[in-house]
């Protein structure tokens, strides 16, 4: 069981902060116009891991996005269904197969990451390139840090409820 910590102001802040980025989402993610690729935005989002990473399957595409396997089967069938992945026989177990971006796949995963690039760009257009570089820098630990925090919750035994 975790002790509480006490919780300094800068945290608190942060955390704020945080609550309300992850609420513009909705609206930066209306703000992207790269296309119309007949996949939702989340089933689009799973190409980048598969861009990034190599083909897998979809099991452990729902453990790398923390997600419900039914729910990533869903998108992972859009995905297919628009000809931007497909699926292919997992070399390691015949009977298993792995999803692949297919080369639509990665047209669409360019144009999102140059609709979203520019987005940014339009937001940090008045800070100097060395505080927007600061700024990736600090953001890129703090993700490192909550992805070994989220790695040792779960590699940690489960909670007995008290």
């Amino acid at each position: 069981m975790h002790e509480q910590q006490e919780v300094s102001p800068s945290t608190a802040r942060l955390s704020d902060e945080i609550i309300r980025f992850i609420r513009m989402g909705q609206r930066f993610r209306g703000m992207l116009k790269p296309g119309d690729f007949g996949a939702e935005f989340s089933a689009l989002m799973l190409l980048l891991p598969l861009r990034a990473m190599g083909p897998m399957r979809v099991t452990d595409l729902a453990e790398l996005k923390q997600a419900d396997p039914s729910t990533i089967s869903r998108q992972v069938a859009q995905l297919v269904k628009a000809g931007l992945a497909r699926r292919e026989a997992d070399p390691a177990d015949g009977r298993a197969s792995r999803l692949a971006v297919t080369e639509t796949g990665e047209v669409a995963c360019e144009r999102l990451g140059a609709a979203r690039t520019a987005l940014l760009a339009r937001a940090l257009s008045d800070w100097p390139a060395e505080r927007v570089d600061t700024f990736a820098q600090l953001f890129e630990e703090f993700n490192v840090s909550v992805e070994a925090m989220l790695r040792t919750e779960l590699d940690a035994p489960p909670r007995e409820n008290a």
